[in-house]
């Protein structure tokens, strides 16, 4: 693993910021060139997503202290310190949401239509965040056999283990083709990101089988499994009930 990139003097670069700051500033640039194209104000989407950010780089904090409530209680000034990582993306997801659902709201952009244009491009900048986590050793998977041709050998733990990072960053940039692609097909508003929200928790459930850092609370699950199954299942009941719309729309329309 490598966690600090480079050393210039007393400024440390560390890899999982320098992953998450890389993503962050292509998904903006490649949003910005979209909306342009979709007549949206780019300044507009520009403070949209920094607040998003701020937000969810804010929730995804709060979540992760709070789960680890007892080791802050007694180190109160390492809650500020995110070189090492620290987040958990379902608090960011949930407080980024909120955040930009006020915000495109208020602005007029209508928060589905602008959902669906942003959406590819948070899996796209989760994808460099997961290699962030690879090269921070955190995120870590589980032992895994030693012959495992898709294993990692960990210095950390003296032993072949699963990469879960790059297992979900190749994920999350399939994600990210897919709803590229899926964009020009759209049927209703809200369509993108609904299905991102349905993917992502199903590959998060999934490899969150293979994670060695998160502890079990119910049922064998981790606190990213529960909430990955309240997001899928809000996820379907909302494209279900949207699809429904939208068909309706179109048959009335054909029958006219």
């Amino acid at each position: 693993m490598h966690p600090i990139l480079l050393k210039i003097g007393p400024i440390t670069v560390y890899s999982y910021g320098t992953m998450i700051a890389l993503g962050f500033a292509v998904s903006l640039f490649l949003i910005c060139r979209q909306a342009i194209r979709n007549n949206i104000d780019k300044d507009l989407v520009v403070n949209l997503v920094f607040i998003t950010l701020l937000a969810g780089f804010t929730g995804g904090r709060i979540l992760y202290v709070l789960l680890n409530i007892r080791y802050y209680l007694g180190n109160p000034l390492e809650i500020f310190n995110l070189s090492k990582g620290g987040l958990i993306y379902y608090g960011g997801f949930i407080a980024g949401v909120a955040a930009f659902a006020y915000y495109s709201t208020k602005k007029g952009m209508g928060f589905w239509n602008a959902a669906d244009i942003c959406a590819p491009y948070l899996a796209l900048t989760q994808s460099f965040g997961r290699i962030g986590c690879f090269l921070n050793g955190c995120c870590y998977g589980k032992p895994a056999p030693a012959d495992f041709p898709f294993g990692t050998v960990c210095s950390q733990f003296g032993t072949t283990i699963y990469p879960t990072q790059l297992y979900s960053s190749s994920i999350l940039l399939l994600i990210y083709v897919i709803l590229r692609y899926w964009q020009g097909r759209r049927r209703f508003k809200g369509e993108i990101f609904l299905a991102y929200a349905m993917i992502y928790s199903t590959q998060r459930f999934l490899v969150e089988f293979l994670r060695g850092d998160n502890v079990q609370i119910f049922s064998g699950l981790t606190v990213s499994q529960v909430i990955s199954v309240a997001v899928f299942t809000s996820g379907v009941v909302l494209f279900t009930i949207k699809a429904g719309k939208w068909e309706k729309i179109k048959v009335s329309s054909d029958l006219r």
